[in-house]
């Protein structure tokens, strides 16, 4: 029987997470009801049992959660813009789902759930780094939605005895994203451009800055997450990231370098929802978890365009 349940499996997080349980030679099952993830993701997972639904269906939940021990739920619509133009989707895959997972987790007996949250929860807050600490002022419906399944996690550790794991990811980026889609990560959007020699796009005047984190990190604070020990961590609510901001014109000149682009970049108007400056205070993984960010921003950025290189191929 698989020990681990990957939601969201076919997309750029839940993909990566799967592709390490299984290199680790555990057994594994997936869920996706590819709104957002590709079939392709799937690639090289072959030893990965695999559901094809949606989680806010209550039978395909339950299905879902069958024998399984930990559930690492990345399934979500991640897109503030998306939000903003159809908050009800985004709040049927965010919250909806999330729901219907931890009804059924509880009762096949799953012993935790490490839950996606996002930064977004922060808000636009001026106060650098952001902490667990803080007040959440989410902004965006995308901001609101994931803010709530984590309220869903804490009510069901405090209540139910089921143990989670919230951890709030700061912009994730590496290979696996999709660069093709409207509401892509802008990394993926960026490599993806300069490397065909097409201008890239700011959204602003490009001095927004994010604490942009390589998959590798994410993947390894996850991993952390399920085994750590319960009575430290069950309920709680860390910041996943590095603990470096960068600005979005900082990455555009080391995108040249990385890519060769010498082409001019296009400014457009601000996108409704988006923050202006995001940075993580990471202290609090590390001390309930051991996490440290092995894998710096240059060469995350690095090992990214050199995979998205091969696509090109």
């Amino acid at each position: 029987m698989p020990r681990y349940l990957v939601t969201g499996a076919a997309g750029f997080i839940g993909r990566s997470l799967a592709a390490a349980l299984l290199a680790r030679g555990e057994s594994v099952r997936g869920i996706d009801n590819f709104s957002t993830g590709k079939r392709h993701n799937l690639l090289g997972l072959e030893a990965m049992e695999f559901l094809e639904g949606d989680l806010a269906d209550p039978s395909v939940a339950a299905r879902a959660c069958s024998d399984v021990e930990i559930v690492f739920h990345q399934a979500a619509l991640p897109s503030v813009p998306r939000s903003v133009a159809d908050p009800l989707s985004t709040n049927a895959a965010c919250v909806d789902a999330t729901l219907q997972l931890l009804v059924a987790a509880r009762a096949a007996g799953v012993r935790r759930v490490v839950y996606a949250a996002s930064s977004s929860a922060y808000g636009d807050t001026p106060t650098l780094p952001k902490h667990e600490g803080m007040t959440p002022n989410p902004i965006s419906p995308y901001a609101v939605a994931k803010l709530a399944g984590e309220y869903y996690m804490r009510s069901f550790a405090r209540v139910y005895g089921l143990e989670t794991v919230c951890l709030r990811y700061f912009n994730v980026f590496g290979p696996w994203q999709d660069p093709t889609s409207q509401y892509s990560g802008v990394l993926a959007v960026f490599c993806r451009r300069m490397l065909v020699g097409q201008t890239p796009t700011i959204h602003g005047d490009g001095e927004q800055s994010r604490d942009f984190t390589f998959i590798q990190n994410t993947v390894e604070g996850n991993l952390l997450a399920a085994h750590a020990d319960a009575a430290a961590v069950s309920g709680q609510v860390m910041n996943l990231a590095t603990g470096h901001r960068i600005t979005l014109n900082q990455v555009v000149e080391i995108l040249r370098d990385l890519t060769g682009y010498e082409g001019p970049v296009h400014h457009a108007e601000p996108r409704a929802g988006d923050i202006r400056h995001s940075l993580a205070d990471i202290s609090l993984a590390h001390r309930l978890l051991g996490y440290q960010p092995a894998i710096n921003f240059r060469e995350g950025l690095r090992r990214t365009v050199e995979w998205y290189k091969t696509l090109a191929d």
